[in-house]
């Protein structure tokens, strides 16, 4: 029986569940190699993915063939993260085979909702970012877009967070040990990646880089299936390899160890993501890596562009590069240094195809974020980049110069005048377009990091505002949303999200309000369970599940949050008979290991959790929950079960967020800063359906350039000062009163993020918050507009406008 006869499911009788059955028997004896009788849950998880990856397989062929012929214009997406989570459901729902799956595992006597739980997270990403990538993967598949995503395949991933005694524990994430079922080990693409060495100029004034070690980039691909199966790409991740195995003379030597050296230097550069670059060598290391998926990438690009088309001018007629953030943004000097000096191109008409293939997304305003190698350590790993990139700054130079001198050369310059190459430079010099990641934040690109760049190339920077899918962020996550969305209006808005805002007039319908309200008790009840499973902690479906979930950073200010919760615990304390709502605070997200005040939140939100979990006078009134290891598959059951949506990063300083659409697309309200996305948000939902409070961004800056006064500030807060007071007596740390030291110097003399600047907004907003929750009538109904308001939020729309404004793509039919 053919693929399409399974999309197919309106009549889910036909013979398809037998068909899928006996395949999933087929594999799990010739493949697992376990029998029916002796098979346990996790042989059968094995054989079912099996099983359905055969369907995937199956249209991923047909896409190859085609594209062999048409031969579309191709985007290449760079990205050292691709959070795509587990793969098994993902790939069943957008085949459209959820009940043929169902029916074929009901059959064979196991639950198919307990095997697709058995699959481990990929862990090839961290937060956003890598989930931006997936779902943009997703998107490109299901419009029809022919693309290539480009990663890293890391072996133990960024780590597994564990906590001991409230502290952050790292650990192996150990999610290949199994290994994984999805990818195809693709044992003739191999490129060698060179590193180190000098660069000399033979007879005929060419560049020739003697490299001083060299490390294999061995292909794995993964088929990235779109809705209803209609398109499939491929996620090519690269493993380092050595170019010798194995010394076996040095081993009959007896030197065992320095046997294997190579093999274990090679393959450290594939094996963990965001190395600690506190140190020299975690600094060379993550250049590494930047470098080997990079030159990899671009060694496989150029490798089918000149199969397919032949001479290498015709490049930017075939091929689109998105560099997402400045981890690849070495693909400028890389792709000019193959032009140049592997295929005899000149170095202005090799920098004029590089900048005609090249797009660059910026995903941030921080300093720290955009990132800076030091000259001394480029020279030492990548010697010819060196000397391009100096060409680079020499041929842009005279550009402006040409211009008029209409900005300081010396502003944007690649390498600046304290040694440092600056990569966010680099990639927009590299690039014909590059892109903000919501209407704000580029806006700010515009007005400071990249504000004489933007003098000099005015129609280079564009906004191409964040999404997320909504197959994976509604219609696989949230079933019980999901069936009464396609209840009311029918399946079309998974194709077109923007169409779920004929949703809206039911808002005002008390039935479908009530609907709304179960669905979102069904979800709430499930998270109570999973809190239940993983930390001890019981917690009242019934009351209001107020989320934190991201990554762990100052910004973010998962401190501002914390301290709102002492405060609202003391003022229960003092009146546990008030009429209070109900709240759990439910935090997960990891801090980077080299993150030594991220860790210490960490460790103040868990010791003020023992304290009020365990108080006789708070009991369900307030509860406060740390998840540890936070991946896509916690999200999955987490954001449909949350009430309230906590996106409050100092305003201006997050680039757009896409937790906060998430969260609203599923019935969240959301209490945040007028910052990224947020303001987008409130535009799409209307100011009475969010919670808006603080600083705006303008405010953030002449605050800043007045000073930092979070003395002044905790002095005007009579809560504030008490709040800091319990932490500084050691109410949370009895016998330590030190513990927190560091937090509390921070906000006395140095609130960079205005965590006391914000808090008395915050506090009073939450209260506005607590009175809206007691009207559930209100709250539901402002909760069911959120979620028919958002579809504009879609990756689909977010790609379009790549395709259109950046790639020059078409977009399939759908």
């Amino acid at each position: 029986m053919t693929l399409e006869g399974l999309v197919d499911v309106g009549d889910p009788s036909g013979g398809e569940s037998s068909d899928l059955q006996q395949r999933i028997v087929d594999r799990l004896i010739y493949t697992v190699g376990k029998d029916v009788e002796h098979a346990e849950s996790q042989d059968w998880c094995a054989a079912l993915s099996l099983a359905v990856r055969d369907y995937a397989v199956d249209r991923w062929h047909a896409d190859i063939v085609r594209t062999d012929v048409t031969r579309p214009k191709r985007v290449y997406y760079l990205s050292l993260e691709f959070l795509i989570g587990r793969q098994l459901h993902d790939v069943v729902a957008n085949l459209g085979i959820e009940h043929v799956c169902r029916e074929a595992t009901t059959a064979l006597g196991v639950d198919y909702d307990e095997l697709r739980t058995l699959e481990a997270d990929a862990a090839l990403g961290n937060g956003g970012l890598g989930r931006l990538a997936a779902c943009f993967m997703d998107s490109m598949s299901s419009l029809g877009i022919s693309a290539f995503g480009y990663g890293i395949r890391y072996e133990y991933g960024l780590f597994k967070q564990t906590l001991k005694d409230g502290w952050q524990i790292e650990e192996a994430e150990d999610w290949l040990v199994s290994g994984h079922i999805w990818e195809f080990e693709r044992a003739e693409t191999m490129h060698t990646i060179s590193f180190g060495g000098h660069v000399e100029t033979d007879a005929n004034g060419k560049a020739v880089w003697h490299a001083q070690s060299q490390v294999i980039a061995a292909a794995y691909d993964t088929p990235v299936v779109g809705w209803k199966g209609k398109h499939v790409n491929t996620l090519r991740l690269w493993a380092a390899k050595p170019t010798e195995l194995f010394d076996l003379h040095t081993f009959n030597r007896g030197d065992f160890m320095h046997a294997s050296r190579d093999a274990i230097q090679a393959s450290t550069i594939s094996r963990v993501l965001y190395p600690d670059d506190t140190t020299p060598e975690g600094r060379e290391l993550r250049l590494k890596q930047e470098y080997f998926f990079t030159a990899a990438s671009l060694e496989d690009v150029l490798q089918r562009h000149i199969r397919e088309h032949g001479e290498l001018e015709t490049l930017p007629d075939h091929v689109a590069i998105q560099m997402n953030d400045t981890h690849p943004t070495i693909a400028v000097p890389e792709l000019i240094r193959r032009l140049v000096d592997d295929y005899g191109i000149d170095m202005a008409k090799a920098m004029d195809i590089t900048t005609a293939v090249l797009c660059y997304t910026n995903h941030t305003l921080l300093p720290e974020a955009l990132e800076r190698w030091p000259v001394d350590l480029m020279w030492r790993i990548l010697p010819r980049h060196m000397q391009i990139i100096e060409w680079i700054d020499h041929w842009h130079a005279g550009k402006i110069h040409e211009l008029g001198d209409p900005v300081p050369v010396d502003a944007v310059k690649v390498i600046d005048s304290n040694g440092g190459v600056r990569m966010g430079i680099l990639g927009f010099i590299g690039s014909h377009r590059v892109n903000g990641v919501s209407a704000l934040h580029t806006e700010l690109m515009k007005q400071t990091v990249f504000h004489d760049l933007h003098t000099l190339y005015p129609d280079r920077i564009v906004n191409q505002t964040n999404g997320i899918t909504p197959r994976r962020w509604l219609y696989e996550c949230n079933p019980e949303l999901r069936n009464l969305v396609t209840d009311a209006m029918g399946e079309e808005w998974v194709d077109d999200l923007e169409r779920i805002d004929a949703i809206a007039p039911l808002a005002d319908d008390a039935a479908f309000r009530d609907r709304f309200a179960a669905a979102k008790r069904h979800n709430k009840a499930r998270l109570a369970d999973l809190v239940k499973e993983r930390i001890g902690l019981a917690i009242n479906p019934d009351a209001m599940f107020d989320v934190h979930i991201k990554r762990i950073h100052e910004y973010k200010r998962q401190l501002l949050n914390i301290l709102e919760t002492i405060a609202l615990y003391r003022e229960i304390k003092r009146n546990p008979k008030g009429d209070w709502t109900p709240r759990v605070k439910l935090f997960a997200g990891k801090a980077a290991p080299g993150y030594y005040m991220a860790k210490l939140i960490v460790k103040l939100i868990n010791d003020v959790a023992c304290v009020i979990n365990k108080d006789p006078d708070i009991g369900d009134l307030l509860k406060v929950a740390f998840l540890p290891n936070y991946n896509v598959s916690l999200a999955e059951i987490i954001i449909p079960a949350a009430d309230l949506s906590e996106q409050i990063s100092t305003a201006g300083m997050e680039a757009s967020g896409t937790g906060n659409m998430k969260f609203a697309l599923n019935g969240a309200l959301t209490v945040g800063t007028l910052d990224g996305a947020n303001v987008e948000i409130r535009d799409r939902v209307g100011d009475d359906n969010i919670f808006i409070f603080g600083l705006t961004t303008e405010e953030v800056a002449a605050a800043r350039r007045k000073g930092l006064h979070g003395n002044e500030n905790i002095g005007a807060s009579p809560l504030l000062s008490e709040v800091i007071g319990m932490i500084e007596h050691g109410a949370f740390s009895p016998g330590d009163t030190n513990r927190f030291r560091g937090i509390i110097d921070k906000l006395r003399y140095d609130d960079y993020f205005m965590v006391t600047a914000d808090f008395e907004a915050y506090y009073a907003m939450q209260r506005r918050i607590d009175l809206a929750y007691l009207d559930p009538s209100t709250w539901y109904r402002k909760a069911l507009l959120n979620t028919a308001r958002v579809g504009w939020f879609s990756s689909d729309r977010t790609i379009r406008g790549y395709a259109k404004d950046m790639w020059n793509v078409p977009v399939g039919p759908q």
